[in-house]
């Protein structure tokens, strides 16, 4: 009888070895080279989620108009010079602040259409936005050019330089906005799972909220330009 259950034990020991598995657990209690799932696998990894991308936006817009707002007060100091040069507004700023108000509504209803699942109606409204942000840099070299015209040149005075500076700071966050256009733009032509379509509504709405923030930008430096040149 003993010889037996001594038998049975000792195969059952032979069994388990070589089933493959371990006599000693893993580092988490589920065997050897295994996750919590019980399996070999990893689990799927998951990006960061919509409120993450939306505050790490407001984060960006909130340093940008801190810049802005810097560089406006020391253009109003300047403004107190008696001596500056006088400016005439360009034409060309009058034309750009108008394109700039309307790819803000362009860009509105692009987010609106993908919201409404109409793709096309998306997709024409993006591109839209993407060719007003091109015509108002070329309006604003159009009016650089004015201002060359008039004898105002960058290292003319302090407060002439900040018609060029604005300016180009402000070009240079709306080239940032034009390339996340163009990713919206190459990305509504795939379709993709309701997961995805979540995240294409993200990216659109976090780039309409970029693009109004650039828009209230240049109206106010437009009319702080406007006011005290």
């Amino acid at each position: 009888m003993a010889t037996t259950v001594t038998s049975t034990k000792t195969a059952e020991k032979r069994e388990t070895r070589s089933g493959g598995g371990s006599r000693f657990p893993g580092p988490n209690g589920k065997g050897p080279k295994r996750n919590g799932n019980g399996d070999g696998r990893r689990g799927p990894r998951r990006g960061l989620s919509p409120e993450a991308y939306r505050l790490t936006m407001w984060v960006v817009i909130a340093a940008i108009v801190m810049m802005f707002a810097a560089l406006s007060s020391a253009y109003i100091i300047l403004s107190f010079d008696a001596e500056r040069p006088r400016v005439t507004m360009p034409r060309m700023f009058f034309l750009s602040t108008g394109i700039i108000i309307l790819s803000s509504f362009t860009i509105e209803t692009a987010k609106r259409s993908l919201k409404r699942e109409n793709e096309s109606r998306y997709r024409g409204w993006t591109i839209a936005t993407l060719m007003l942000g091109l015509v108002f840099l070329a309006a604003q070299v159009m009016g650089w050019r004015e201002l060359a015209a008039q004898g105002v040149y960058f290292a003319s005075h302090p407060h002439s330089t900040f018609f060029y500076f604005f300016t180009a700071v402000h070009g240079v966050h709306l080239l940032g906005g034009i390339a996340g256009l163009s990713f919206l733009t190459i990305r509504a032509r795939r379709s993709g799972r309701a997961t995805k379509v979540i995240r294409r509504e993200t990216s659109a709405g976090l780039m309409s909220l970029y693009w109004h923030t650039m828009d209230a930008l240049w109206i106010w430096l437009f009319l702080l330009l406007l006011i005290l040149k």
